[in-house]
Parts: C-alpha cells; sequence; structure tokens
C-alpha cells in the first residue's frame, strides 16, 4: 500500500488534537499505514534505567499517527494538497501537487 509520503517530507494534520500543526515526517509504516513526524503527537513513557535510559525516569518521545490524518504540504505552493502519479518520458513514476501541478520529487 503506497501513502505517497516519504520521510523529510512536510505535512499539515487536519484532525485530531494537533489540528493545523506541521511537522517533518521522521519515519513511515506502509503495512500499518502510521507515520511519524516530528514535534506532534508527544507521548510520555515511564522508562527504567538501562543503557540507553541511564537515568531512567519519564520520557518524552512522538507516537506515529494514522495517514488518514494528514496531509502532504506542497514544497512549491505551501499549500496541504493530495498527491497525483506520473511517468515520465523516461519512465520515472513522480509525485505531482494536484493544485500547483509541480514535481514533488
Amino acid at each position: 500500500m503506497s501513502l505517497g509520503i516519504k520521510k523529510n517530507d512536510t505535512i499539515l494534520i487536519i484532525s485530531g488534537d494537533e489540528k493545523n500543526k506541521r511537522g517533518r515526517v521522521l519515519d513511515v509504516s506502509p503495512k500499518k499505514g502510521k507515520i511519524l513526524v516530528e514535534k506532534i503527537n508527544i507521548i510520555k513513557r515511564h522508562m527504567k534505567p538501562s543503557k540507553k535510559y541511564t537515568q531512567g525516569g519519564i520520557v518524552e518521545k512522538e507516537a506515529p499517527l494514522h495517514r488518514s490524518n494528514m496531509m502532504l504540504v506542497c514544497p512549491k505552493c505551501d499549500k496541504a494538497t493530495r498527491i497525483e502519479y506520473k511517468i515520465l518520458e523516461s519512465g520515472t513514476k513522480v509525485r505531482v501537487c494536484k493544485k500547483c501541478r509541480e514535481v514533488l520529487d
């Protein structure tokens, strides 16, 4: 299942507690349909001291959001947009902004 969103894309949250916030994509899980966004959907976890968390305590980290709650922001027109796919003459498949018709890849 193709999500149309890739790592380092800018996205806009369109529903939920984080509505109208923008962020950069850190990780994409296509099988689960989840996307991890920088500084969005912060949760707190109680961690025991370990090698990774020597201090332990309460750690804040991002939790993944479902792909239906976000839209890609076009870097050219700076608007949230849907994605269209186009095959160029060279045979490469690229993403295209539905609003300004610019190639995103």
